[in-house]
């Protein structure tokens, strides 16, 4: 299976369609009497549709186990077909699609078998997506485009050259894959001065200021300390939603005192050191993060 561990959870829905088609219309008039020998055609597509989707995951095998917290099937009957809709929503890390559709093949199917004693001329004439929502691609196009951003390394053993730098090239390259103009990153040792000037230089200039370091309990972690006091607007709920994210990976990350915020117009993030916290970090914030420029600039999405 795809792995899916890095999504988050959202709201996701799907709908699908499937159409049994009769080859006369009295078939249709005796679903519709409900004298089918074999009993209620479309209670018995619905009783079936709802065991398909729960059960989605255990024959289509690339597709994940989830709660499927709604669903539905209805009906349109007309001279000669029946079209079956399936709704199917959930919260979750992937999308509902499948479910839906095998939903609606499992009913059109149930309909095939208890209607073909009377009609051999039975089909299934479709069965498709008709529209899913929820996940990233929903919001792909809503955020702004050429941010410029850079990215500090607060290290003392990497700034002494006793270390390589990880960190700082990772959140470089996933800034650059949102399509961000970013700067190489900046190494610096874990000093308050040297943080400070180095943030005041970059202010203005970008868009977004990643900084990588510093955020735990050591007494060389000074960056939240130095970062919030620069900070016009700080925002709490960027940072909380990394730590919750990352404590559902790591539970050291309830440790990590990272900040965020706007200075003027350029946003301050501050990030773990280790490659793993700032990647968890990454993965919960973008590229949802960026729409807080669609908000300061007035352009709503």
């Amino acid at each position: 299976m795809v792995d899916i561990t890095s999504k988050h959870n959202s709201y996701r829905t799907a709908c699908a369609r499937a159409v049994v088609e009769a080859s006369r219309a009295e078939t249709i008039d005796t679903v519709k009497q409900k004298a089918v020998p074999k009993g209620d055609v479309l209670e018995a597509g619905r009783i079936a549709a709802m065991f398909a989707i729960k059960q989605t995951a255990s024959v289509i095998p690339h597709c994940h186990p989830l709660a499927v917290e709604y669903a539905n099937v209805d009906y349109a009957i007309g001279r000669t077909e029946i079209t079956i809709t399936v709704e199917v929503r959930a919260v979750s890390k992937t999308g509902v699609e499948v479910e839906a559709m095998h939903g609606a093949a499992v009913a059109a199917l149930t309909l095939y078998d208890m209607l073909k004693p009377i009609d051999k001329g039975l089909k299934i004439s479709a069965i498709e997506l008709v529209s899913k929502k929820g996940g990233k691609s929903d919001y792909a196009n809503s955020y702004p485009k050429y941010l410029k951003a850079a990215v500090i390394v607060c290290s003392d053993s990497i700034s002494a050259g006793k270390g390589s730098d990880r960190s700082g090239k990772l959140i470089e390259q996933t800034l650059a894959g949102y399509g961000l103009e970013v700067r190489p990153p900046v190494v610096i040792p874990d000093e308050a001065a040297k943080i400070r000037e180095e943030v005041m230089s970059l202010c203005g200039s970008n868009d977004m200021i990643v900084l990588t370091g510093g955020t735990g309990l050591s007494p060389r972690d000074v960056t939240p300390e130095t970062i919030r006091p620069l900070l016009d607007r700080e925002i709490p709920g960027i940072m909380e939603t990394a730590r919750h994210y990352g404590s559902d990976r790591m539970p050291f990350s309830m440790l990590s005192r990272s900040v965020a915020g706007f200075r003027g117009k350029t946003m301050i993030l501050t990030l773990p050191g280790s490659a793993s916290g700032a990647r968890d970090y990454m993965n919960a914030l973008f590229p949802q993060v960026m729409h807080a420029f669609n908000i300061v600039k007035g352009v709503l999405h």
